[in-house]
């Protein structure tokens, strides 16, 4: 069953605290506190993913080059104004604002492979 997060209200409706009650989804959210009675509304959170696509995993996925490009992925780094080079997987060693790439350049066909 999932945990929910409620603000309680004062008379004006405005949070004066919180807390957090396991609820079935089936439930209807609560109007009132279980144990004062305060009116209380639910708070939405966002969901949370961890496991492998936490943000500190994947931070950490994410510069790992030879990782980057076994999955499929290119990676370039800017190195100066306009120029980009290639760090991991397939498509030109550098871009760059004077010599635009083409469809054929990202299949890794093109130049500088």
């Amino acid at each position: 069953m999932p945990t929910y997060v409620y603000e309680i209200l004062d008379d004006d409706g405005e949070a004066v605290g919180m807390f957090e009650i396991i609820q079935a989804f089936s439930e209807a959210p609560l109007t009132t506190h279980p144990e004062t009675g305060q009116k209380v509304q639910r708070v939405i959170q966002p969901p949370f993913i961890g496991g492998t696509w936490s943000e500190s995993h994947m931070h950490k996925s994410s510069r790992d080059d030879k990782k980057l490009e076994q999955l499929g992925f290119t990676k370039y780094v800017k190195a100066g104004d306009g120029i980009y080079e290639k760090r991991a997987g397939k498509g030109p060693r550098t871009i760059s604002k004077d010599a635009p790439i083409t469809a054929k350049d990202l299949k890794g066909k093109g130049r500088n492979d």
